[in-house]
């Protein structure tokens, strides 16, 4: 990741030229593309240096230096994530045995990691799936082209489950993730035994059912 304190002193910067915290998390992005801080990590910093802070370092902690940024830490942290994405901030403490603020700063600062809600489609579909979905289309726009009247003799049927679902929530479907990795995808639910089949016929001029 970009130095932090190099991006720290990035948003004091903005901060003097009146920029807001908005803004400021715009131009690091622009600037320090997928290594940037996260926006509550910008808008948090920039909070700071609004209210009088003039520093870009870490405070200081008394007592004995704390070593859970130690580079093994670190890699135990992403290890743990990788295993099992879905797992919450208590559960990698629980591995890890850190403290949930350390955890959270390891996965934040160092790992430039969030929780991100995975995006609904309609199919997860293969790479042959995909192929033959595109040469079917492709065979129909040809037919087209060569016959005006061929979407007027086309009698399309189709029958489909009707399935009941026990959804998941979003919060459910939380994945971490850094800026460079895929955002989660999820298709339909787990599928229950309560079901109906619908069919129905279309024309050219009307439809029935």
């Amino acid at each position: 990741m970009a130095g932090v304190k190099e991006q720290r002193t990035c948003i004091k910067f903005c901060f003097k030229l009146n920029k807001t915290a908005a803004e400021t998390h715009r131009l690091l992005k622009e600037a320090f593309g997928e290594q940037a801080l996260s926006q509550a990590r910008t808008f948090e910093w920039f909070k700071l240096f609004k209210d009088g802070r003039e520093s870009v370092e870490d405070d200081k902690h008394s007592g004995r230096p704390s070593t859970c940024t130690t580079p093994e830490m670190i890699a135990k942290v992403r290890e743990v994530i990788l295993e099992d994405r879905r797992q919450t901030i208590h559960d990698v403490c629980n591995r890890v045995g850190l403290s949930y603020g350390s955890c959270q700063r390891i996965l934040a600062d160092e790992l430039n990691m969030r929780r991100i809600a995975a995006k609904f489609v309609p199919r997860l579909l293969n790479s042959d799936q995909r192929d033959h979905r595109v040469q079917v289309c492709t065979e129909l726009q040809e037919a087209v082209r060569h016959d005006p009247n061929f979407l007027s003799r086309v009698i399309t049927g189709d029958e489909s489950w009707v399935y009941d679902y026990d959804p998941e929530t979003k919060q459910q479907s939380t994945q971490w993730k850094t800026p460079s990795s895929p955002r989660p995808k999820k298709a339909r639910q787990v599928r229950s035994n309560i079901k109906s089949m619908l069919i129905i016929f279309f024309g050219h001029s009307r439809n029935c059912a």
